[in-house]
């Protein structure tokens, strides 16, 4: 069996960074996904594909595969930048505001 171990980016959509601070162990397909002729739905008989095991810390998830004869690859995080400005949007509304409101 071949898996993935990463550790999640944060969502696109929020700036939290919830649910990024695990590792997940994903196992790749093993066959390909076919379309039912009747009703156009996808489907594949590898149950496998569905199994996402989360775990604290990447040296655990590497264990978890050798115990179990698993060959995984580990896909290391790229970091977010550290110039992000601490204050943000919110800045605009404050009341010791660095300069004028201009608009």
């Amino acid at each position: 069996m071949r898996a993935r171990i990463y550790q999640p980016a944060k969502s696109a959509t929020s700036s939290g960074t919830a649910k990024t601070k695990h590792w997940v162990l994903e196992f790749a397909p093993e066959t390909r996904r076919e379309v039912d002729p009747l009703m156009g739905w996808t489907s594949s008989a590898d149950t496998q594909a569905q199994v996402r095991l989360t775990f604290d810390t990447k040296e655990a998830a590497l264990e978890y595969a050798r115990e179990h004869d698993i060959d995984a690859q580990v896909f290391e995080p790229h970091k977010r930048r550290t110039n992000v400005r601490p204050r943000g949007y919110g800045e605009n509304f404050a009341s010791d505001r660095r300069g004028m409101w201009t608009h």
